[in-house]
């Protein structure tokens, strides 16, 4: 990444923090306004109340104004949609029924007469229009914070690659920026040092950590003719390697463009709401205007009097509120309810699409494993006399810094055992050590470094392969030139897998695991857990395209994650799980994060967004039904035979009940809870 491409991150982070603040700013405003509004419109301002009521109601005009046409202006694109492309949808409803009760309250605060000459006292609906502006803006502006918040993640990647490399150039060793590396480059990395770029090493070797990457908790060992990827960290030993991938063709730039564009090609969800009022909208303005020609041409005098009083109370009690809460109340209330519970939901859209899900795609290492190697088992050869093999083994290992002696050191200080300081330590890159322990010669390491050193194995390799085949990591030790014993390292099962795999195939859900790992630790892993699919040796772009493939077969995908590597796969997955002391980067691009980094959570996470949607569902049918009953009478369907013509008021009231029933609905999920 150059300072030109970090520039325009900047650049577009800084506009969309300028829009965001615009927005919060005139939701204050128009809240402020709103509160004015209504106490005014109620004559429960002191001061206020003394004036007459055509003046109270001009002051209240002119506090309306700013929020009706500067709050709401994003509103009146709905009113655009209609001109230009024959379509309506919610912004068309909001903008419509808050013009006019804008327009029927001017008129009743400027020319009350036209009211009082047809024997209908004049009464405003200000506080009415405010209201529905600054509540619906309240959810764009949590809707614009999530957005924004979504683009971190790309930050954090720009931020793990190397600022520096170390070239060689004319034999000296020169330290340049990270932009100035080119193809063919030598360059050299010492322990600790983050590569550069990505490449072959010509000379030397180490262990290099590539969790990042692959998500493989132990490090590889590299040497000559092997490649390295950029960002990855050197646990080990120092190398040269030629440069063959710089700037944005290295593996870490190709998982911040895939991260890019798996977030941008989400479609923004069509929310129920949406999809009722594409219909809803053009049927409430077509009777409204309908109901307007009715009154005007068969009404009694003054016609032009009741047939506003009866458009602009058809518009009102069809106004959005209840239909505009249905979904962001439950909404609130669902992520609420599991931010209390340790799961935090960053979006509407995954809290609507999680009840949706029939396959969860799962990392291995930190998601269904813990991610920290341990020593499973100790297996000692029947002639080894040599004192207590784990105290030997983790002795000569005190000075490693590779994660299988520190493995065994933490094994043995938890067995609180006496270590002693080995001499003429040595390790051998992609092999094993070579130490002293006290009076003791030790070798240790792969089975080929140990028969390369003359030592027969002999029962010990076919236990260290059976081990093998049950997903652990074997090392052969040797001491005073005798096979002593096998260690087996392994990433242990977190204690909940077993138990979330199987409720999710209750469930109907098929699951699938994929991991950087080698096939063989892969599926002994898969057979522990008894998952549905094990896809092993798959690099970032690879479980990413996977999550895809997935997909594309009408698949609705979760993927559950904790690790840069699987950054890509969380954005392009459906619903993206982030487990909680995983990486930020992870957590940044995924929909969701389990807190407590329990597994159980995505049971959890599914159940809670069952339970949101079936609320939703209600709070939608209520509404519309309700809407359904009243649309009718607020036009008038009852005046011929009863007399009974619903004023404005009494519209605005049942609009008011219905956005207290939906609410109340929306609040029965916390009683409902994850069940």
């Amino acid at each position: 990444m150059g300072d030109q491409k970090l520039s325009l991150e900047q650049k577009r982070e800084l506009i969309e923090k300028k829009k965001q603040k615009a927005l919060l700013i005139k939701l204050l405003v128009g809240a402020a306004l709103s509160v004015l509004i209504f106490l005014g419109s109620m004559n429960w301002i002191p001061g206020l109340d003394r004036l007459p009521d055509q003046i109270r109601h001009i002051v209240v005009f002119f506090l309306t104004v700013p929020v009706q046409f500067w709050v709401g202006s994003g509103f009146y694109r709905g009113l655009v949609i209609v001109f230009k492309y024959r379509t309506a949808d919610m912004n068309t409803l909001v903008s419509v029924a808050t013009l006019s009760a804008f327009i029927y309250s001017s008129v009743a605060a400027f020319f009350p007469f036209l009211f009082t000459n047809a024997g209908i006292e004049p009464h405003i609906y200000f506080d009415t229009a405010a209201m529905i502006i600054t509540l619906i803006l309240l959810g764009r502006y949590f809707e614009a914070r999530a957005k924004r918040r979504a683009s971190s993640a790309i930050k954090k990647l720009m931020q793990l690659g190397a600022k520096t490399a170390r070239v060689v150039k004319d034999g000296q060793e020169i330290e340049v920026e990270i932009e100035s590396v080119k193809v063919n480059d030598i360059i050299i990395v010492r322990p600790g040092e983050k590569i550069p770029v990505d490449g072959i090493i010509v000379s030397g070797g180490s262990a290099i950590d590539e969790s990042m990457v692959t998500g493989e908790s132990i490090p590889v060992e590299k040497k000559e003719e092997d490649q390295v990827i950029g960002g990855t960290i050197n646990a080990s030993g120092s190398f040269k390697f030629k440069a063959t991938k710089v700037g944005t063709d290295t593996l870490l730039n190709q998982i911040i463009q895939m991260v890019e564009q798996a977030q941008a090609s989400k479609a923004p969800i069509q929310r129920m709401a949406d999809t009722v009022a594409s219909y809803f909208v053009p049927t409430v303005m077509g009777i409204a205007v309908i109901t307007f020609a009715a009154w005007l041409i068969f009404g009694p005098a003054p016609s032009i009097t009741y047939a506003l009083v009866s458009f602009v109370s058809v518009l009102i009690i069809a106004c959005p509120c209840a239909l505009g809460l249905a979904t962001p109340t439950a909404i609130m209330v669902g992520t609420g309810l599991g931010a209390e519970k340790g799961i935090l939901i960053k979006d509407a859209h995954s809290l609507e699409v999680a009840h949706k899900l029939d396959t969860v795609v799962f990392d291995k290492t930190g998601t269904l494993t813990y991610g920290q190697l341990q020593v499973t088992d100790i297996v000692p050869a029947d002639h080894c006399v040599a004192g207590d093999i784990l105290a030997i083994a983790a002795s000569s290992e005190i000075f490693s810094e590779h994660p299988l002696g520190r493995a065994l050191v933490k094994k043995a200080q938890q067995k609180n055992m006496e270590l002693v300081e080995p001499t003429g330590f040595e390790a051998v890159a992609g092999k094993g050590i070579r130490a002293k322990v006290g009076a003791y010669e030790v070798l240790k390491g792969s089975y080929k470094f140990l028969e390369e050193n003359g030592v027969d194995l002999g029962l010990l390799k076919g236990k260290g392969e059976e081990l093998a085949y049950e997903g652990k990591t074997p090392v052969y030790m040797a001491v005073d030139g005798k096979a002593c014993a096998v260690f087996a390292f392994a990433d242990t099962l977190k204690e909940d897998a077993v138990q979330v795999i199987g409720e999710l195939a209750d469930m109907g859900i098929n699951t699938v695991m994929i991991t950087g790992d080698n096939k063989k630790t892969a599926e002994a892993i898969g057979r522990q857990l008894n998952i549905g699919t094990v896809l092993s040796e798959v690099l970032p772009q690879d479980k990413a395209q996977q999550v895809e493939k997935l997909q594309q077969g009408k698949h609705t995908v979760a993927m559950v994650g904790d690790g840069i590597n699987d950054a890509p796969a969380l954005a392009q997955a459906d619903i993206g799980i982030a487990i909680g002391g995983g990486t930020d980067i992870a957590m940044e691009s995924a929909s969701i994060t389990l807190i407590k980094g329990r597994l159980t959570g995505v049971i959890k996470a599914i159940r809670l967004s069952q339970n949101t949607i079936r609320v939703i569902k209600q709070n939608l049918f209520w509404a519309f039904f309700y809407n359904s009953v009243l649309i009718p009478v607020a036009a008038g369907a009852l005046y011929p035979l009863l007399g009974i013509l619903i004023s404005p008021i009494f519209a605005a009231a049942a609009m008011a009940f219905s956005s207290i029933s939906v609410v109340s609905n929306s609040l029965r999920l916390r009683r409902i809870g994850l069940h």
